[in-house]
């Protein structure tokens, strides 16, 4: 499906003269990645510059931070470095049986054909307390810590639905940690089973500081379609009072 900058312009969620946050929908890349369009490129088609601060995945919808300068990009991108800004997401995932509360503590790498994956053999992976490691001596030389903190808000026909807080931001870190602790997103077609439908991960909160120190805080509603694996037996309102 293709998209107007007018059409992705009017998904904006929060604007300054510094910075754009648009609720950027799936299937569209922030930026590169050889894809033949993408929120870069298609601002820049309409005489609009914007430079991503952070990415989320192509298959992923949700908030995203877009820098409209070169001075404000900076700062802010130190603010992902140095870890201030905070990031949730909602996922669906194709299981049930996660605890209330999580962490992942599993190291990433990057395994052939530039795929990311847990740096630890599989088996070695284990959990106590709701927390799940692996043991240091059997990680891979270049792995990355990586940490991701999961609240299960609702579970049910085969499913639940998480709030997952990545710590660190490796790329496809949610996905990778869901799928080796064995609660793959739905619709995922890298870590899970594709389902003909889209992949049920949505960038849902974002927080950060603006150039004044002041905390912006914005949350992007998660589309119908991020419900489909649910939506026969989540309905509408019930949804609603999950997220609050």
């Amino acid at each position: 499906m293709s998209h107007s900058w007018a059409e992705l312009r009017s998904r904006a969620l929060v604007e300054t003269d510094d910075y754009l946050v648009l609720d950027k929908p799936a299937g569209i890349s922030v930026t590169g990645e050889r894809h033949d369009t993408d929120l870069v490129r298609i601002a820049a088609d309409a005489g609009e510059r914007v430079i991503p601060v952070h990415r989320i995945d192509k298959v992923t919808s949700g908030a995203v931070l877009l820098a409209r300068s070169t001075d404000a990009h900076g700062p802010l991108t130190r603010q992902f470095a140095v870890r201030t800004v905070a990031k949730t997401y909602l996922a669906i995932t194709a299981s049930i049986g996660l605890p209330d509360v999580g962490t992942v503590d599993l190291p990433l790498c990057t395994g052939r054909k530039n795929r990311v994956r847990v740096a630890a053999p599989r088996e070695e992976i284990r959990c106590a307390d709701g927390r799940w490691t692996v043991p240091g001596s059997v990680v891979r030389a270049g792995s990355f810590a990586s940490t991701t903190v999961l609240r299960r808000l609702w579970e049910g026909a085969g499913h639940t639905l998480v709030a997952a807080e990545p710590h660190t931001g490796r790329r496809h870190q949610i996905r990778v940690h869901l799928a080796w602790i064995g609660h793959p997103i739905a619709g995922d077609p890298l870590f899970g089973t594709a389902s003909g439908r889209r992949t049920s991960l949505h960038a849902w909160r974002l927080a950060f500081d603006d150039a004044d120190g002041r905390r912006v805080e914005v949350r992007a509603e998660p589309e119908v379609a991020f419900w489909d694996p649910v939506a026969t037996v989540l309905a509408a309102p019930d949804r609603a009072a999950l997220l609050g």
